[in-house]
């Protein structure tokens, strides 16, 4: 078994290489899985092991383990930010762990599947069971779909450009397709199975290589946007985290706000992006009572300056019912009910006021985790710091218009990672994208790099603008293929303004969505259908 941990961690080890932010490593994930299968295999054909499925789960669950710890280390530093150390170490398992589980049942359905039938319906049997892991880890109330391996591409985005038809479901598709034609070649060198040629496999390989990384580069080359200008500013304020809610008066953050703006805003710009929770005090915000804050006042004023301007920024707001409409509202008072929200807000000159409030919360920290079965759990959660597990959400996205009918998507942070999210703000009619975060938490850790990566896919896959405000960086711009025009540095107060083309075309992926999630589940689901066959023996040469 020894040799096999060792592939196992070779494995790790490449999927950890090719991983964002480490630039233009990602074909490494075309090859990372093979030594991890070869391992499997040698479990399988060995004789003399017994509770082979146990060795196959363990082995794979030591892979998973060290490329996702590896890989996202930094979730310990946001939750530890938030709250007392042993409640963020417990939380961090998590991402740590139960993504990894979920990776490592996948491989053990392999070999279940192998008992039943051929190497090669049950490698791609492994594949289906891989994408339904990915699709469950963004779904469920435990999302965490950071380490879906379609995302490994961010840092190459010139290679994949067809992910304007398949999102990063394609990217997980290539990636498995690849390692297991290489491994059926390593197969037949061993002389192991005789299904294939290795002539056969050669070809299917090098079309499988070429074909999508040709078109990509030729229409990354000859991509050309259409002309709609709009002026954008996105701020990064740089106020630290631990200070925002302490010793920095919220007057003094609004106006360090207000004041980088104005150090880039033309007299033609649109929207100033402001980060997450940028807008705050003591408090939060009433939301039926913002226009008659001091802080809306200073919005006007500041606004009246720019003609058609309007300031997108996120906010610490709630909503104040009679009745307990929401399962997140709590009671404050008799017959008075509360919903906090980590929101954003659009205000322009207008009399109209708009409001999001972000969907994809963080288990744990921003919700409960299946509230409604646990809520005996609750008292634990508002001990540390009143809303934490409990903020109230939206069920759908919905898009901020301008006065001049500019649809932005006001993305909040960990929303940026869920492409068929995005999409439908670009279904609703949203011409560019503005993430607003705040990545401060993480330190400056690989975390907020790779989370500005991500962003790339999202304008690639809707062919979108993002304008990108992180209160303490990485924030910048990114173009329809993915190139990020302009950045900040990390830790460094800073506004940036650009010229940015609106568009109002739908991407296939963007009309469809995840159509590659949905073939995967049904993949996974006639995999299943296997495990009720008589077991052959002879199915393990095959």
């Amino acid at each position: 078994m020894r040799n096999q941990y060792l592939l196992a961690l070779l494995s790790a080890f490449l999927l950890w290489l090719g991983w964002p932010p480490v630039p233009y490593s990602s074909p490494i994930l075309l090859i990372a899985f093979l030594p991890l299968l070869i391992a499997v295999e040698n479990i399988i054909r060995n004789q003399t092991y017994i509770k082979k499925g146990k060795k196959i789960f363990f082995t794979a669950g030591l892979t998973a383990v060290l490329w996702n710890t590896a890989s996202i280390y930094w979730v310990y530093n946001s939750i530890s930010a938030v709250m007392p150390w042993y409640i963020a170490i417990f939380i961090s398992l998590i991402p740590f762990l139960l993504g990894s589980l979920l990776m490592a049942l996948a491989f053990r359905l392999y070999y279940q599947m192998r008992k039943k039938t051929s190497i090669i319906l049950s490698l791609f049997g492994l594949m289906a069971f891989w994408i339904s892991y990915e699709y469950l880890h963004q779904s469920w109330d435990l999302a965490f779909p950071w380490m879906t391996l379609g995302n490994g591409f961010s840092n190459f985005h010139q290679l994949i450009q067809w992910y304007e038809f398949t999102g990063v479901y394609g990217g997980t598709v290539w990636i498995w397709l690849s390692n297991i034609l290489i491994f059926l070649l390593y197969l037949n060198k061993k002389e192991m199975n005789i299904l294939a040629k290795p002539r056969t496999i050669i070809i299917m390989l090098a079309l499988l290589l070429l074909i999508p990384s040709s078109y990509s580069v030729i229409r990354y080359m000859t991509y050309e946007e259409h002309i709609n200008p709009s002026q954008i500013v996105t701020v990064q304020p740089n106020i630290d985290p631990f200070g925002k809610f302490g010793h920095i008066s919220p007057e003094e953050q609004l106006q360090t706000l207000m004041q980088l703006s104005k150090s880039v805003a033309k007299p033609n710009t649109e929207f100033f992006i402001w980060p997450e929770t940028a807008l705050s005090q003591r408090g939060d915000f009433d939301e039926e009572d913002f226009r008659s804050t001091s802080t809306f006042d200073s919005l006007i004023n500041f606004l009246n300056d720019y003609k058609n301007g309007n300031v997108l920024s996120g906010i610490e707001s709630y909503r104040l019912y009679n009745d307990k409409r929401t399962n997140t509202a709590r009671e404050v008072g008799p017959n008075l009910y509360k919903d906090n929200f980590n929101a954003a807000t659009l205000v322009d000159v207008s009399s109209k006021l708009q409001f999001y409030h972000k969907s994809k919360l963080v288990p744990g920290v921003e919700q409960m985790p299946f509230g409604t079965a646990i809520n005996f759990l609750k008292p634990l959660f508002s001990a540390f710091g009143g809303t934490t597990g409990g903020y109230g959400k939206q069920d759908k996205p919905s898009v901020f218009y301008s006065q001049s009918g500019i649809g932005a998507a006001p993305v909040i942070c960990y929303e940026s990672i869920w492409g068929n999210y995005v999409a439908q703000y670009i279904q609703q009619g949203a011409q560019f994208i503005a993430i607003i975060t705040n990545d401060g938490w993480w330190g400056n850790t690989s975390g907020k790099d790779q989370h500005l990566d991500y962003a790339k896919l999202r304008a690639i896959e809707n062919r979108r603008w993002v304008a990108r405000s992180a209160n303490t960086g990485i924030s910048g711009f990114i173009n329809q293929r993915g190139d990020i025009i302009q950045k900040t540095d990390w830790w460094v107060p800073a506004a940036l303004t650009q010229e940015i083309n609106l568009s109002e075309e739908l991407t296939i992926y963007t009309k469809n969505g995840d159509i590659l999630a949905y073939l995967g589940l049904l993949g996974a689901l006639l995999a299943t259908l296997t495990f009720f066959k008589k077991s052959k023996t002879s199915n393990f040469i095959k």
